[in-house]
């Protein structure tokens, strides 16, 4: 009996091994940091809220700038309504939101501001005139501010102090200008 040779296998070299391997630590740790993130919920209350540039539509202006940083608002409540024109429940809050601005417009201590998410300008531009909205608004380009308050959906809405710390966070509609107008109340008396 004779013996066959076989032929002799050669493995992966070392060095694309190591390749393969770092490629596949680096995916784990990207999917960790995702998990993790998605995890934390919104930002709280208590949270510094730290500066993001909000570029407004034409017409919906802060003092005639075409875009505002948050840190440009300190000293002033802020309220940061993400809304979008598809979103019926940011419908039934649209002139609650925009009744309260008024009644705060005058004094300069509340500035509400609107951040349109994953929408488009005509859209967005129909219905702000539709609610006959005034005050800032602009889109979440690239929905980099959405990202950063981790938001689940529209309507949402953010109280800021006059410091930058988030004092209330409201998912989903307002029932009423009274509700928004205790909230914005109790920030100022603070």
């Amino acid at each position: 009996m004779t013996e066959t040779s076989q032929p002799v296998r050669k493995g992966v070299p070392i060095w694309i091994q190591v390749i393969v391997w770092a490629a596949l630590a680096v995916l784990m740790v990207i999917v960790a940091l995702g998990l993790k993130r998605s995890q934390q919920g919104t930002v709280a209350p208590g949270d510094k809220i730290p500066d993001f540039t909000l570029t407004f539509f034409d017409g919906y202006t802060y003092q005639n700038q075409p875009q505002v940083n948050l840190s440009d608002l300190r000293g002033k409540v802020v309220i940061l309504n993400f809304w979008a024109s598809w979103c019926k429940p940011c419908e039934e809050e649209a002139a609650l939101l925009e009744a309260a601005w008024k009644s705060y417009e005058a004094d300069g201590k509340v500035i509400f501001i609107g951040a349109d998410y994953v929408d488009t300008e005509p859209e967005a531009r129909g219905y702000l005139a539709k609610f006959g909205i005034t005050y800032p608004n602009g889109p979440d380009l690239g929905t980099k501010i959405s990202q950063f308050f981790r938001i689940k959906g529209v309507p949402e809405t953010y109280f800021i102090d006059a410091n930058g710390v988030l004092q209330y966070v409201q998912i989903g509609p307002f029932s009423s200008e009274a509700q928004i107008r205790q909230i914005i109340d109790t920030i100022l008396a603070q």
